[in-house]
C-alpha cells in the first residue's frame, strides 16, 4: 500500500494549515478548553463561517449543497488538521461529518432545504439525543417515547451526556415509537420547543460540554420525523459509521505527545525508560491512524464501512489513553494549569471510550461482527 500523499492532497493540507495560522487567535489554546462552552461556541460560529467562505468547511459535500464533490480523503485530511489544532470547529464537526450527510440521504426535500444550508454556511449547532440514564451505548434499550397525536407526536423522556445541548439550536433525537429495535424513530427538534429543559452536568472534561435533556409533553409535527416510523435503527447505524472514523482524535493525541516529549527533553527528563513509554504511545497513535486510513480507503472505493469501523474506533481509544497516561505520569504540572492544550487533550481523552459508543460496546461488535466469535452460552 502506498502511504504517500499526492500533490493535490499535500497542497490541500498546507492550505488548511495556513488557514489555521491566520484565523486561530492568540488565546486559542486557553479557549480550546470546554468545546461546548458559550465562549468556544461563539468563536466556532465565526470560525466556521470563515471556513465556509474559504471553501474549507464542507469540500466533500455534493456541489448542490455547497461542497465541491471532493473525495473522502479530502474530508479526512481536513479533520486531521482541525483535530491536531484542538478542533476549532467545536460541535459543528458533527454537522460536517455525519448529520448533514445523513439528512442528504434520508431527509425529505423540505427537511434538507431547512437544515442543510445553515450547516453549509457554518451558522448552526446541533446536538444528538441518544444516551439515556438506562440506555447509554445500548441504544436499543432507550425509553424516551413518542406517542402519535393529532398532527404529530408527543414526546416524553430524558437524555443524558448530551454534548453541546446548552448552545445547540436543533437536536437529532432518538425516541421509541414501538417495542424493539424496529420501534426506534428519529426526530429533528428545535431546542427551544416548549417542554425541553436542559441542565448542564458539572464535569472535569470541560466547561459546558455535557448535559441532561428532559422532554416533558414535547409536541412535534409529523414532518419532524427523519425517515419513516421505525427506521431509526438503520439510519443511526449509517450515521455512526461516519462518526466513528470521522473523528481523528489520534491527530491531537500525537501532537500532544510530541509536545510532552519536547517539554521533557528541554528539562532533561527524557531519560531512562521514558523514551520507551513515549514510543509505545506513538505506536498506538500510528496504529489508530492506519486503522482509520483503511476505512477511508474503503469509503473512497465505494465499499461501505463494516465492523472494521468499530476496530478503528477502539484503536483511537487506545491511542488517547496511551498519551493521556504518559502525560499524567511524566508531565503532571500540565494538568495543574501548566499547559492548557495538554489539559484539554487529557479532558477529551477521559471520554474517548464513551463518545460514539462505549469502548466495551465496540469490543462486543468486534468480537461478534468482525471476528465472528461465538457468544458464550448463559
Amino acid at each position: 500500500m502506498d502511504f504517500s500523499w499526492n500533490e493535490e492532497q499535500r497542497v490541500f493540507r498546507q492550505t488548511v494549515r495556513d488557514f489555521l495560522a491566520r484565523h486561530l487567535p492568540a488565546d486559542w489554546e486557553s479557549l480550546a478548553h470546554g468545546p461546548g462552552s458559550a465562549s468556544q461556541t461563539a468563536f466556532s460560529r465565526k470560525f466556521c463561517a470563515h471556513l465556509a467562505s474559504a471553501g474549507l468547511l464542507i469540500p466533500h459535500w455534493p456541489a448542490r449543497w455547497g461542497g465541491r464533490d471532493a473525495d473522502p480523503w479530502t474530508a479526512f485530511l481536513l479533520a486531521e488538521e482541525m483535530w491536531a489544532a484542538g478542533e476549532p470547529r467545536g460541535g459543528q464537526y458533527m454537522n460536517v461529518n455525519w448529520i448533514g450527510p445523513t439528512l442528504m440521504r434520508f431527509g425529505t426535500p423540505e427537511q434538507q432545504a431547512r437544515h442543510i444550508p445553515p450547516m453549509a454556511r457554518g451558522e448552526t449547532l446541533w446536538c444528538q439525543g441518544f444516551s439515556e440514564p438506562e440506555a447509554g451505548s445500548d441504544l436499543a434499550s432507550l425509553r424516551t417515547r413518542a406517542e402519535p397525536v393529532d398532527g404529530g407526536y408527543r414526546i416524553n423522556g430524558q437524555k443524558i451526556w448530551t454534548s453541546y445541548a446548552g448552545e445547540a439550536e436543533t437536536c437529532f433525537l432518538l425516541a421509541r415509537t414501538a417495542p424493539g429495535k424496529g420501534g426506534i424513530s428519529i426526530f429533528l427538534i428545535p431546542m427551544d420547543t416548549p417542554g425541553i429543559t436542559v441542565r448542564q452536568i458539572p464535569s472535569v472534561i470541560g466547561e459546558g460540554d455535557i448535559h441532561e435533556v428532559f422532554l416533558d409533553d414535547v409536541w412535534v409535527p409529523a414532518d419532524a420525523m427523519l425517515g419513516t416510523e421505525g427506521q431509526g435503527w438503520s439510519i443511526v447505524g449509517a450515521a455512526l459509521s461516519l462518526e466513528r472514523v470521522g473523528i481523528p482524535r489520534f491527530a491531537l493525541a500525537a501532537r500532544m505527545l510530541d509536545r510532552a516529549v519536547g517539554k521533557l527533553k528541554r528539562s532533561g527528563a527524557f531519560v531512562g525508560g521514558v523514551p520507551t513509554q513515549a514510543a509505545r504511545a506513538k505506536a498506538a497513535c500510528d496504529m489508530s491512524r492506519l486503522c482509520a486510513y483503511g476505512i477511508i480507503d474503503r469509503r473512497r472505493h465505494g465499499v461501505p464501512a463494516g465492523p472494521e469501523a468499530s476496530a478503528a474506533r477502539y484503536a483511537t481509544v487506545l491511542a488517547e489513553r496511551a498519551v493521556a497516561e504518559f502525560v499524567v505520569e511524566h508531565c503532571p504540572d500540565a494538568l495543574a494549569g501548566g499547559d492548557p492544550m495538554l489539559l484539554a487533550h487529557h479532558q477529551r481523552a477521559i471520554v474517548a471510550g464513551i463518545a460514539s459508543g462505549a469502548a466495551e460496546i465496540q469490543l462486543n461488535l468486534i468480537a461478534t461482527d468482525l471476528l465472528q466469535l461465538p457468544r458464550e452460552p448463559r
